[in-house]
């Protein structure tokens, strides 16, 4: 199988890995995990990723919606 991107109802994006990361400065990082989670909610204090934020601050996650070309 090949990558996977999953949202958890009310909660982080999950992505599966492992992945090289790259931050908005160009830095890079492998991350050799089966999962990674990224922050949803605006609240993590440990952005791009999820640090459970979400639970605290009762986060709804909007409807997703998929484009089509």
């Amino acid at each position: 199988m090949g990558y996977e991107i999953k949202l958890l109802e009310n909660g982080p994006i999950l992505v599966k890995g492992p992945l090289r990361f790259v931050d908005s400065t160009g830095k890079e990082q492998l991350i050799e995990r089966d999962w990674i989670a990224l922050c949803r909610c605006g609240g993590s204090q440990n952005k791009p990723f999820c640090d459970g934020t979400h639970r605290k601050v009762n986060f709804v996650g909007a409807e997703v919606k998929f484009y089509t070309p």
